[in-house]
């Protein structure tokens, strides 16, 4: 249908599924796109899936505003921004809003104990010191 997928990984509780499938609705009615949502109901992680053109830059700026939205009401139920793929670096911009200043210093004094060479993953995720 679009020759792009922007697939998102976004977990809530069970109990706010329904909360979520409907927001998720109104996202894709906000930002004019088509959004596809199929994941596993037993433990809240739904999978949004935007069909998009990355080629259209005005249509791909709102698929990453709906992307920002869609984990903005993950989080405000409750959820968190990833059931199963990771955080990766495309959400690690949302890992604050998730955790705290706090737990990422936490991590960071914690991977340079581990890591004090920085060959791992240097500048993923946790980002520069």
């Amino acid at each position: 249908m679009r020759p792009t997928t922007v697939l998102e990984d976004a977990t809530v509780p069970r109990s706010k599924i329904p909360a979520m499938i409907k927001a998720l609705d109104e996202i894709a009615a906000k930002y004019k796109l088509l959004i596809g949502t199929f994941g596993h109901a037993g433990d809240g992680n739904l999978h949004p899936t935007i069909l998009t053109d990355r080629r259209d830059t005005h249509e791909f700026e709102r698929v990453e505003q709906a992307v920002d939205e869609i984990f903005e009401v993950a989080l405000s139920l409750g959820g968190t921004l990833s059931g199963e793929h990771g955080i990766g670096m495309a959400k690690s911009k949302w890992l604050a809003k998730e955790t705290s200043r706090g737990t990422i210093l936490y991590s960071r004094r914690l991977k340079k104990a581990l890591d004090p060479k920085s060959i791992l993953n240097p500048g993923k995720i946790l980002g520069e010191e």
